[in-house]
Protein backbone atom coordinates (compact mmCIF):
# COMPACT_ATOMS: atom_id res chain seq x y z
CA UNK A 1 0.00 0.00 0.00
CA UNK A 2 1.30 3.46 -0.86
CA UNK A 3 2.47 5.93 1.78
CA UNK A 4 -0.16 7.90 3.70
CA UNK A 5 -1.29 11.07 1.97
CA UNK A 6 -3.55 14.00 2.87
CA UNK A 7 -6.03 12.69 0.31
CA UNK A 8 -6.35 9.43 2.22
CA UNK A 9 -6.75 11.23 5.52
CA UNK A 10 -9.60 13.21 3.97
CA UNK A 11 -11.17 9.98 2.73
CA UNK A 12 -11.89 8.91 6.30
CA UNK A 13 -12.49 12.26 7.90
CA UNK A 14 -15.20 13.41 10.28
CA UNK A 15 -17.99 13.16 7.68
CA UNK A 16 -18.48 9.43 8.08
CA UNK A 17 -21.64 7.70 6.86
CA UNK A 18 -22.81 7.32 10.45
CA UNK A 19 -22.36 11.01 11.16
CA UNK A 20 -24.01 12.05 7.91
CA UNK A 21 -27.07 9.93 8.55
CA UNK A 22 -27.44 10.87 12.20
CA UNK A 23 -26.63 8.99 15.35
CA UNK A 24 -29.99 7.24 15.56
CA UNK A 25 -30.21 6.30 11.90
CA UNK A 26 -31.39 2.85 10.97
CA UNK A 27 -28.54 0.47 9.97
CA UNK A 28 -30.23 0.07 6.59
CA UNK A 29 -30.66 3.83 6.06
CA UNK A 30 -28.68 3.65 2.83
CA UNK A 31 -27.20 0.51 1.42
CA UNK A 32 -27.65 -2.82 -0.28
CA UNK A 33 -29.38 -5.35 1.92
CA UNK A 34 -29.88 -9.13 1.63
CA UNK A 35 -33.36 -8.36 0.24
CA UNK A 36 -31.71 -6.29 -2.49
CA UNK A 37 -29.51 -9.24 -3.47
CA UNK A 38 -32.49 -11.61 -3.50
CA UNK A 39 -34.38 -9.23 -5.79
CA UNK A 40 -31.42 -9.14 -8.18
CA UNK A 41 -31.26 -12.94 -8.24
CA UNK A 42 -34.99 -13.13 -9.02
CA UNK A 43 -34.37 -10.75 -11.90
CA UNK A 44 -31.59 -13.00 -13.19
CA UNK A 45 -28.74 -10.73 -12.10
CA UNK A 46 -25.78 -11.88 -10.04
CA UNK A 47 -25.51 -10.70 -6.41
CA UNK A 48 -23.52 -7.52 -6.00
CA UNK A 49 -19.85 -7.88 -5.09
CA UNK A 50 -17.51 -5.07 -4.16
CA UNK A 51 -14.52 -4.26 -6.32
CA UNK A 52 -11.01 -5.07 -5.10
CA UNK A 53 -10.39 -1.36 -4.52
CA UNK A 54 -13.50 -1.10 -2.35
CA UNK A 55 -12.53 -4.15 -0.28
CA UNK A 56 -9.05 -2.75 0.22
CA UNK A 57 -10.51 0.62 1.20
CA UNK A 58 -12.67 -1.03 3.86
CA UNK A 59 -9.66 -2.95 5.20
CA UNK A 60 -7.71 0.31 5.35
CA UNK A 61 -10.52 1.96 7.30
CA UNK A 62 -10.59 -0.86 9.84
CA UNK A 63 -6.87 -1.53 10.23
CA UNK A 64 -5.08 1.76 9.59
CA UNK A 65 -7.76 4.24 10.57
CA UNK A 66 -9.12 2.15 13.44
CA UNK A 67 -12.75 2.74 12.48
CA UNK A 68 -15.34 0.91 14.55
CA UNK A 69 -16.96 -2.22 13.11
CA UNK A 70 -20.34 -0.47 12.85
CA UNK A 71 -18.80 2.37 10.86
CA UNK A 72 -17.05 -0.01 8.45
CA UNK A 73 -20.30 -1.95 8.04
CA UNK A 74 -22.10 1.30 7.16
CA UNK A 75 -19.50 2.07 4.46
CA UNK A 76 -19.89 -1.47 3.11
CA UNK A 77 -23.66 -1.16 2.78
CA UNK A 78 -23.38 2.17 1.00
CA UNK A 79 -20.72 0.93 -1.41
CA UNK A 80 -22.70 -2.23 -2.19
CA UNK A 81 -25.66 -0.06 -3.17
CA UNK A 82 -23.42 2.10 -5.38
CA UNK A 83 -21.84 -0.95 -7.03
CA UNK A 84 -25.34 -2.32 -7.71
CA UNK A 85 -26.31 0.95 -9.39
CA UNK A 86 -23.18 0.82 -11.57
CA UNK A 87 -23.64 -2.87 -12.41
CA UNK A 88 -27.16 -2.25 -13.67
CA UNK A 89 -25.63 0.20 -16.16
CA UNK A 90 -22.72 -2.03 -17.16
CA UNK A 91 -20.16 0.12 -15.34
CA UNK A 92 -17.37 -0.42 -12.82
CA UNK A 93 -16.27 2.20 -10.24
CA UNK A 94 -13.30 3.14 -12.42
CA UNK A 95 -15.63 3.93 -15.34
CA UNK A 96 -17.68 6.49 -13.45
CA UNK A 97 -17.38 10.19 -14.17
CA UNK A 98 -19.01 13.20 -12.56
CA UNK A 99 -22.24 12.68 -14.52
CA UNK A 100 -22.53 9.07 -13.31
CA UNK A 101 -22.05 10.03 -9.65
CA UNK A 102 -24.50 12.92 -9.98
CA UNK A 103 -26.94 10.49 -11.58
CA UNK A 104 -26.57 8.18 -8.59
CA UNK A 105 -27.35 11.01 -6.18
CA UNK A 106 -30.44 11.91 -8.22
CA UNK A 107 -31.41 8.22 -8.29
CA UNK A 108 -31.37 8.11 -4.48
CA UNK A 109 -33.40 11.30 -4.26
CA UNK A 110 -35.91 9.91 -6.75
CA UNK A 111 -36.23 6.75 -4.65
CA UNK A 112 -37.50 8.90 -1.79
CA UNK A 113 -34.39 8.78 0.38
CA UNK A 114 -34.17 11.41 3.07
CA UNK A 115 -31.49 14.11 2.67
CA UNK A 116 -29.40 12.61 5.50
CA UNK A 117 -29.50 9.19 3.83
CA UNK A 118 -28.42 10.62 0.46
CA UNK A 119 -25.63 12.62 2.12
CA UNK A 120 -24.43 9.50 3.89
CA UNK A 121 -24.29 7.53 0.62
CA UNK A 122 -22.33 10.29 -1.12
CA UNK A 123 -19.80 10.44 1.74
CA UNK A 124 -19.07 6.74 1.26
CA UNK A 125 -18.71 6.99 -2.51
CA UNK A 126 -16.52 10.09 -2.25
CA UNK A 127 -14.31 8.38 0.34
CA UNK A 128 -13.75 5.43 -2.00
CA UNK A 129 -12.66 7.67 -4.88
CA UNK A 130 -10.37 9.73 -2.65
CA UNK A 131 -8.79 6.47 -1.55
CA UNK A 132 -8.22 5.46 -5.19
CA UNK A 133 -6.60 8.81 -5.97
CA UNK A 134 -4.43 8.64 -2.85
CA UNK A 135 -3.25 5.15 -3.77
CA UNK A 136 -2.35 6.27 -7.30
CA UNK A 137 -5.08 4.11 -8.89
CA UNK A 138 -6.96 7.04 -10.40
CA UNK A 139 -5.87 10.43 -11.69
CA UNK A 140 -8.95 12.32 -10.56
CA UNK A 141 -11.95 12.12 -8.25
CA UNK A 142 -15.31 12.17 -10.10
CA UNK A 143 -17.12 13.24 -6.91
CA UNK A 144 -15.22 16.53 -6.50
CA UNK A 145 -17.89 18.73 -8.03
CA UNK A 146 -20.91 16.67 -7.04
CA UNK A 147 -22.92 18.38 -4.34
CA UNK A 148 -25.00 16.53 -1.81
CA UNK A 149 -28.30 17.61 -0.31
CA UNK A 150 -28.36 20.13 2.48
CA UNK A 151 -29.06 18.26 5.70
CA UNK A 152 -30.91 20.35 8.29
CA UNK A 153 -29.04 20.31 11.57
CA UNK A 154 -31.81 20.09 14.12
CA UNK A 155 -31.25 20.77 17.78
CA UNK A 156 -31.24 17.68 20.01
CA UNK A 157 -34.48 17.18 21.90
CA UNK A 158 -33.22 16.65 25.42
CA UNK A 159 -35.53 15.49 28.17
CA UNK A 160 -36.14 17.88 31.03
CA UNK A 161 -35.02 16.82 34.49
CA UNK A 162 -38.51 15.85 35.64
CA UNK A 163 -38.87 13.55 32.65
CA UNK A 164 -35.53 11.89 33.44
CA UNK A 165 -36.68 11.35 37.03
CA UNK A 166 -39.90 9.80 35.73
CA UNK A 167 -37.94 7.51 33.40
CA UNK A 168 -35.61 6.27 36.12
CA UNK A 169 -38.56 5.69 38.44
CA UNK A 170 -40.17 3.47 35.78
CA UNK A 171 -37.81 0.64 36.75
CA UNK A 172 -39.48 -1.13 39.66
CA UNK A 173 -38.67 -4.24 41.66
CA UNK A 174 -35.40 -5.74 42.81
CA UNK A 175 -35.11 -8.86 40.69
CA UNK A 176 -31.87 -9.31 38.68
CA UNK A 177 -33.08 -7.87 35.37
CA UNK A 178 -34.68 -4.88 37.09
CA UNK A 179 -31.33 -4.19 38.78
CA UNK A 180 -29.59 -4.46 35.41
CA UNK A 181 -32.05 -2.15 33.68
CA UNK A 182 -31.80 0.44 36.45
CA UNK A 183 -28.00 0.39 36.15
CA UNK A 184 -28.20 0.79 32.36
CA UNK A 185 -30.45 3.85 32.53
CA UNK A 186 -28.51 5.46 35.37
CA UNK A 187 -25.22 4.92 33.55
CA UNK A 188 -26.44 6.21 30.19
CA UNK A 189 -27.84 9.38 31.73
CA UNK A 190 -25.17 9.77 34.40
CA UNK A 191 -22.18 9.51 32.05
CA UNK A 192 -23.53 10.39 28.60
CA UNK A 193 -21.82 7.35 27.11
CA UNK A 194 -22.92 5.90 23.80
CA UNK A 195 -25.02 2.74 23.74
CA UNK A 196 -22.19 0.82 22.03
CA UNK A 197 -19.77 1.99 24.72
CA UNK A 198 -22.11 0.75 27.43
CA UNK A 199 -22.60 -2.70 25.92
CA UNK A 200 -18.85 -2.97 25.34
CA UNK A 201 -18.01 -2.48 29.02
CA UNK A 202 -16.09 -5.29 30.73
CA UNK A 203 -15.69 -5.85 34.45
CA UNK A 204 -12.06 -4.74 34.28
CA UNK A 205 -13.17 -1.32 33.01
CA UNK A 206 -14.95 -0.51 36.28
CA UNK A 207 -13.11 1.39 38.99
CA UNK A 208 -16.09 2.10 41.18
CA UNK A 209 -14.05 2.71 44.33
CA UNK A 210 -12.51 5.67 42.49
CA UNK A 211 -15.79 6.66 40.85
CA UNK A 212 -14.45 6.00 37.34
CA UNK A 213 -15.21 3.83 34.31
CA UNK A 214 -12.88 3.20 31.38
CA UNK A 215 -14.75 3.63 28.09
CA UNK A 216 -13.64 2.74 24.58
CA UNK A 217 -15.24 5.12 22.12
CA UNK A 218 -15.16 5.55 18.37
CA UNK A 219 -11.98 4.22 16.83
CA UNK A 220 -11.29 2.38 20.12
CA UNK A 221 -10.21 5.65 21.73
CA UNK A 222 -9.95 5.21 25.47
CA UNK A 223 -11.17 7.74 28.02
CA UNK A 224 -11.92 7.77 31.73
CA UNK A 225 -15.46 8.79 32.66
CA UNK A 226 -16.58 9.80 36.16
CA UNK A 227 -19.55 7.91 37.61
CA UNK A 228 -21.95 9.68 39.98
CA UNK A 229 -23.31 8.22 43.20
CA UNK A 230 -26.67 7.13 41.74
CA UNK A 231 -25.11 5.28 38.81
CA UNK A 232 -22.44 3.76 41.04
CA UNK A 233 -25.03 2.52 43.53
CA UNK A 234 -27.11 1.00 40.73
CA UNK A 235 -24.04 -0.73 39.29
CA UNK A 236 -23.01 -2.12 42.66
CA UNK A 237 -26.55 -3.42 43.17
CA UNK A 238 -26.49 -5.19 39.78
CA UNK A 239 -23.01 -6.63 40.30
CA UNK A 240 -23.67 -7.69 43.90
CA UNK A 241 -25.32 -10.84 45.22
CA UNK A 242 -28.74 -11.46 43.73
CA UNK A 243 -28.01 -9.51 40.56
CA UNK A 244 -25.63 -10.43 37.75
CA UNK A 245 -24.65 -13.71 39.45
CA UNK A 246 -28.20 -15.05 39.05
CA UNK A 247 -28.20 -14.27 35.31
CA UNK A 248 -24.72 -15.65 34.61
CA UNK A 249 -24.76 -19.19 33.09
CA UNK A 250 -22.96 -22.15 34.57
CA UNK A 251 -20.88 -22.34 31.41
CA UNK A 252 -20.13 -19.31 29.26
CA UNK A 253 -20.93 -19.66 25.55
CA UNK A 254 -18.22 -17.17 24.59
CA UNK A 255 -15.09 -16.16 26.44
CA UNK A 256 -15.87 -12.45 26.20
CA UNK A 257 -19.28 -12.92 27.81
CA UNK A 258 -17.75 -13.82 31.17
CA UNK A 259 -16.21 -10.34 31.41
CA UNK A 260 -19.27 -8.42 30.19
CA UNK A 261 -20.75 -5.96 32.66
CA UNK A 262 -24.24 -6.27 31.20
CA UNK A 263 -25.76 -9.66 30.33
CA UNK A 264 -28.93 -10.57 28.50
CA UNK A 265 -31.52 -12.94 29.98
CA UNK A 266 -29.68 -15.93 28.47
CA UNK A 267 -26.38 -15.04 30.09
CA UNK A 268 -24.60 -13.63 27.03
CA UNK A 269 -23.20 -10.13 26.58
CA UNK A 270 -26.05 -7.69 26.09
CA UNK A 271 -26.15 -6.46 22.48
CA UNK A 272 -26.60 -2.88 21.35
CA UNK A 273 -30.04 -3.79 20.01
CA UNK A 274 -30.96 -5.38 23.34
CA UNK A 275 -29.91 -2.29 25.29
CA UNK A 276 -31.82 -0.09 22.83
CA UNK A 277 -34.94 -2.18 23.48
CA UNK A 278 -34.56 -1.77 27.24
CA UNK A 279 -34.39 2.02 26.91
CA UNK A 280 -37.46 2.11 24.68
CA UNK A 281 -39.38 -0.22 27.00
CA UNK A 282 -38.97 2.07 29.99
CA UNK A 283 -39.55 5.10 27.80
CA UNK A 284 -42.98 3.67 27.01
CA UNK A 285 -43.66 3.09 30.70
CA UNK A 286 -42.75 6.70 31.46
CA UNK A 287 -44.86 8.12 28.63
CA UNK A 288 -41.81 9.08 26.55
CA UNK A 289 -42.01 6.41 23.84
CA UNK A 290 -41.97 8.73 20.83
CA UNK A 291 -39.09 10.83 22.14
CA UNK A 292 -36.71 8.50 23.89
CA UNK A 293 -33.62 6.87 22.38
CA UNK A 294 -30.25 6.12 23.99
CA UNK A 295 -28.87 9.17 22.20
CA UNK A 296 -31.52 11.39 23.75
CA UNK A 297 -30.19 10.37 27.17
CA UNK A 298 -26.72 11.40 25.98
CA UNK A 299 -28.08 14.78 24.86
CA UNK A 300 -29.89 15.17 28.15
CA UNK A 301 -26.78 14.44 30.21
CA UNK A 302 -24.80 17.11 28.37
CA UNK A 303 -27.58 19.70 28.35
CA UNK A 304 -28.30 19.32 32.07
CA UNK A 305 -24.60 19.65 32.90
CA UNK A 306 -24.44 22.91 30.96
CA UNK A 307 -27.61 24.11 32.66
CA UNK A 308 -25.93 23.54 36.02
CA UNK A 309 -22.78 25.44 35.12
CA UNK A 310 -20.41 22.93 33.50
CA UNK A 311 -18.07 24.41 30.89
CA UNK A 312 -18.33 23.04 27.37
CA UNK A 313 -14.74 21.76 27.33
CA UNK A 314 -15.49 19.47 30.26
CA UNK A 315 -18.61 18.21 28.53
CA UNK A 316 -16.57 17.59 25.37
CA UNK A 317 -14.15 15.44 27.35
CA UNK A 318 -16.95 13.54 29.06
CA UNK A 319 -18.69 12.70 25.78
CA UNK A 320 -15.46 11.80 23.99
CA UNK A 321 -15.81 14.27 21.12
CA UNK A 322 -12.71 14.98 19.03
CA UNK A 323 -14.06 18.42 18.10
CA UNK A 324 -15.82 20.93 20.32
CA UNK A 325 -18.02 21.78 17.32
CA UNK A 326 -19.64 18.37 17.75
CA UNK A 327 -20.29 19.07 21.41
CA UNK A 328 -21.97 22.35 20.51
CA UNK A 329 -24.38 20.46 18.26
CA UNK A 330 -25.08 17.80 20.89
CA UNK A 331 -25.81 20.29 23.63
CA UNK A 332 -28.26 23.08 24.06
CA UNK A 333 -28.28 25.73 26.75
CA UNK A 334 -31.83 26.28 27.94
CA UNK A 335 -33.34 29.79 27.62
CA UNK A 336 -33.61 29.93 31.41
CA UNK A 337 -29.91 29.22 31.86
CA UNK A 338 -28.98 31.70 29.13
CA UNK A 339 -31.09 34.42 30.74
CA UNK A 340 -29.62 33.70 34.18
CA UNK A 341 -26.04 33.91 32.89
CA UNK A 342 -26.81 37.07 30.94
CA UNK A 343 -28.33 38.82 33.94
CA UNK A 344 -25.42 37.84 36.14
CA UNK A 345 -22.67 38.74 33.67
CA UNK A 346 -23.74 41.76 31.61
CA UNK A 347 -23.23 45.15 33.30
CA UNK A 348 -26.38 46.66 31.76
CA UNK A 349 -28.68 43.63 31.96
CA UNK A 350 -30.65 44.93 34.95
CA UNK A 351 -31.68 48.38 36.13
CA UNK A 352 -29.90 49.35 39.36
CA UNK A 353 -31.35 51.65 41.95
CA UNK A 354 -29.61 54.94 42.29
CA UNK A 355 -27.71 55.19 45.53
Amino acid sequence: MAARSPVLDAAAGADTPTAAAGADASPEAAGATPEHDRARRRAGAAPVRLSADAEEFLSWLAVERGRAANTVAAYRRDLLAYHAYLAERGLAPGDADEAVVAGYVNHLRGAGRKPASVARALVSVRSLYRFRVGEGRAASDPTNEVGGPRVPQGLPKALDEDEVTRLLAAVTGNEPLARRDRAILELLYGTGMRISELTGLSLGDLMLADGLVRVFGKGSKERMVPVGSFARRALEDWLGAGGRDLVAPRRWARRGDAEAVFLNARGGRLSRQGAWGIVRHYGSRAGLADRLTPHVLRHSCATHMLDHGADIRSVQELLGHASIATTQVYTRVSPERLLSVYRAAHPRALLRREQ
